[in-house]
């Protein structure tokens, strides 16, 4: 097949949905992502590799050359859910305007895709003396499953890893971790005319909530790098689901809410913290609690900052290497050998919300960009960088 061109590639990006949830009810496929980069990838002559990680759920090892060492760039396939009465069109169609394209995953971030494809098109007749991969991920934005698999799996990938998540390209060698938890709470349903006749869960929630907030202030006051730009640990409560009509007492409700521990902070012994602060509040509601991980918690990250990776990004973007409070898949392909930088043209401040975009002006500077690193990792000595 012919490779469509940029704008083409980034308008089928967005319009194949590929939302990632921890509700089943919105959770969706990426197979519609992998298979129109594994079209492309495999026409401009990289073997192709699907892995299926879960039910519809894919990752994509695309590869050009052989031997040890090399490039990996890397992205996810999945996105956020959206609500489209919030945006201004629809999501799922690329829309240019104020010199952004805009649409669900331009940012974070389908968009990198096409990017590195028109980074490595022109470079495709010089010999590869080194791999380049491009690997794209799924659900990375509820359980990292697809990263997960690659590091269990621990086959080698390359020398040096580049994940294209929104950075507005500077290079960022630090993030903090990502922890997805669920508490569930069981009362006992009634008639609402009476309180006596049930134990309320919805009350018990409320409850929980206000002691989840004040633990947060507590860390918040205890816990502190000025590396971040959010230097102290969050705690974001993220949805509840309880009940079922005004007249019943609630009788079961959940909280999911995500916690981002800064380096150093373990998981397993906030999760003993939370346990214990919320041990009073079941008693007192006579009502049963139970709190657990929605996923396996996402380590932090952290790349040495001598390493070869971090001062060739440096000097390629001119920004020192920065630490960002958002989690990404950095730790698990650090883990599998390769140096590991976070380095992509959106903004995160974009990420996540209605009428995500990205800036025009950062697709050549970005294209540039990539085409040096492929040149340094994998093409001949002759190649400038």
């Amino acid at each position: 097949m012919n490779v469509p061109s940029l704008k083409q590639q980034f308008a089928a990006l967005i319009a194949a949905p590929s939302v990632s949830c921890t509700q089943p009810e919105l959770d969706q496929s990426n197979a519609g992502v992998i298979d129109l980069l594994a079209d492309w990838l495999g026409s401009l002559g990289f073997a192709c590799e699907c892995q299926l990680i879960a039910p519809g759920k894919y990752n994509l090892l695309a590869t050009r050359g052989s031997g040890p060492g090399g490039l990996v760039l890397a992205g996810h396939s999945d996105t956020v859910p959206f609500d489209a009465a919030l945006w201004r069109a629809d999501p799922l169609t690329l829309r240019e305007a104020d010199d952004r394209w805009y649409g669900l995953g331009a940012c974070d971030m389908k968009g990198f895709f096409a990017l590195v494809i028109e980074a490595v098109r022109p470079l495709l007749d010089q010999p590869f003396r080194q791999p380049l991969i491009i690997l794209a991920t799924c659900d990375e934005e509820s359980s990292m499953s697809g990263a997960r698999a690659l590091a269990d799996a621990g086959r080698p990938l390359g020398r040096a890893a580049v994940i294209g998540e929104p950075t507005g390209l500077r290079p960022v060698r630090l993030h903090k971790g990502v922890m997805m938890e669920r508490i569930d709470i069981l009362g006992q349903s009634g008639h609402s005319s009476n309180p006596a006749y049930g134990r309320s869960a919805l009350d018990a929630m409320h409850a929980v909530m206000g002691e989840l907030i004040a633990l947060r202030g507590e860390w918040q006051q205890q816990f502190r790098n000025p590396m971040f730009s959010v230097p102290q640990p969050t705690l974001n409560l993220g949805c509840i689901h309880g009940g079922d009509n005004p007249n019943r007492i609630c009788g079961h409700c959940a909280l999911e809410f995500d916690l981002r521990p800064l380096p150093g902070m373990q998981p397993d012994q906030l999760r003993m913290m939370i346990r214990e602060r919320l041990r009073p509040v079941a008693e007192r509601h006579q009502v049963q609690l139970d709190l657990a991980p929605l996923f396996p918690s996402a380590p932090a990250f952290e790349e040495p900052a001598g390493s070869e990776l971090v001062r060739l990004a440096e000097r390629l973007t001119g920004h020192c290497a920065e630490a960002v409070a958002f989690g990404t898949e950095a730790a698990y392909l650090q883990q599998l050998g390769c140096q590991t930088l976070v380095l992509g043209p959106g903004d995160i401040a974009c990420a996540h919300q209605p009428d995500e975009y990205l800036d025009l002006a950062r697709i050549e500077p970005t294209v540039t960009m990539l085409r040096q690193l492929i040149g340094h990792y994998c093409l001949s000595p002759m190649f400038e960088t």
